[in-house]
Parts: C-alpha cells; structure tokens; sequence
C-alpha cells in the first residue's frame, strides 16, 4: 500500500500546530465591546481594544497570523462602498494598533466590498443592479492599498470580480 511515494505521501502521519493557524477575528467599531454571534456560538465581534488582548493570546499561543473582518456601522455603508478605501477606517486603524503593539505577529485583511455597501454585493452596481466589474475593481486596488499603507502583511481579496487578483498584485508592487 506504500510502495509509490505518492501513496505515502497521502498516508503519512500530520501533525497540526498553533503556528499552523490563522485565527479569524470580527472588529467593529467602538470601546470595550463585544456582541455575541448568535449563529456561531463561542463567536464574537469586537472593538480594537479588545482586539489587542485577543492578539496577545495568540501571540502566546503562538499563532502567527490574525485575520481581520470588519463589520461596517451602517451609517458608513453606501452603495459604492467608499468607506472601504478611508485610511482612517476601522481596518486600518485596527491593523495600526495590531502591528504598533505586536510587530511579530502576522495580520491577513479581507479585500471585499460586501462589508461597505449599503446593498450587500461585492461590487459596484449599475442602475439595473447588475455589478460593475471594472469600477469595483479600481475600488479594490484602493482598498488593498490603503490597507497596505497601514501596515498589512497580507492582503486577501474574497471578492469574485474577474481580473482582481492582477490589478491588486501590479498596485501592490508599483508602491513598495
């Protein structure tokens, strides 16, 4: 049963460690808050402060990577969602305060649109409510780049909007 090295390979033992892991975090806006989700028991969102003390365990935990999804107050969200690019938004202030504190510890930010616009979608919509491929995209690439002035490690674009991934990658790389 172990005679080819790909059967070993699918066979051999594994073995899981914290600095395998990522560790998923909702933020929201606010001090000294949490809001339980009820559908995902044992989960919360939580403000930036709050946040500090999750990233220390993980630190201590050894878990090298935090990712940050934001929940947007509603008061923020607009149809374009714009909020997504403000440098002074609950992302960048969150990976601020994270990589101020914790310069070690790994942060991984969702590139999307759906926290921002006051319609849910991904993208930019027409009048016809179909998406806007190409303005979503350029939306995109500010969000990317606003998070990466703020000090990201990594950015994660969830969005589906073809050509995305390319557009984010030569922003990226045109402002090391």
């Amino acid at each position: 049963m172990r005679k080819d090295a790909f059967s070993r390979a699918l066979m051999r033992e594994n073995t899981l460690t914290p600095a395998d892991l990522i560790y998923p975090v909702f933020i929201l806006d606010g001090v000294d808050h949490a809001e339980k989700v009820a559908s995902m028991p044992g989960v919360e969102r939580i403000t930036i402060d709050l946040l500090l003390g999750v990233a220390e365990d993980c630190v201590a935990l050894g878990i090298p990577v935090i990712a940050l999804f934001p929940v947007i107050n509603a008061s923020l969200k607009t149809p374009d969602g714009i909020e997504a690019c403000n440098p002074d938004g609950l992302v960048p202030r969150a990976v601020r305060a994270l990589k101020s504190r914790f310069p070690e510890l790994g942060v991984l930010t969702d590139v999307a649109l759906d926290p921002y616009t006051s319609h849910g979608q991904d993208g930019v919509l027409d009048a016809d409510g179909f998406v806007q491929n190409d303005e979503t995209c350029v939306l995109l690439v500010r969000q990317a780049l606003v998070q990466a002035e703020a000090g990201v490690d990594i950015v994660a674009p969830s969005d589906m909007m073809d050509g995305r991934i390319a557009a984010i990658r030569t922003a990226l790389e045109a402002n090391q």
